[in-house]
């Protein structure tokens, strides 16, 4: 994952500036909220947020259809090696 500098704030900053936070998460899309030096959050904006759900919901769609395909063809092939015995 790329990180952009700018898209990166110090926990402290969100807690003063929750503000001016939102509006870069709104212009960058994402802010990457650090605490202690390590990641700790990441604040979307509501478009980007309804992007990456979206994302999210057809993949798990996607792999609920995968696996109800898998047990379809396990089941095929138990009966016809039932059918064989």
């Amino acid at each position: 994952m790329n990180i952009k500098k700018k898209a990166i704030v110090s926990n402290s900053e969100m807690i003063k500036s929750y503000k001016a936070c939102r509006a870069k998460a709104e212009s960058m899309g994402k802010v990457f909220i650090i605490k202690r030096n390590h990641p700790d959050a990441v604040l979307f904006s509501i478009d980007e947020y309804e992007k990456r759900s979206l994302a999210i919901e057809q993949q798990e769609i996607a792999e609920v259809l995968t696996a109800d395909k898998a047990a379809a063809i396990v089941a095929k092939n138990a009966a016809k090696d039932d059918s064989k015995k």
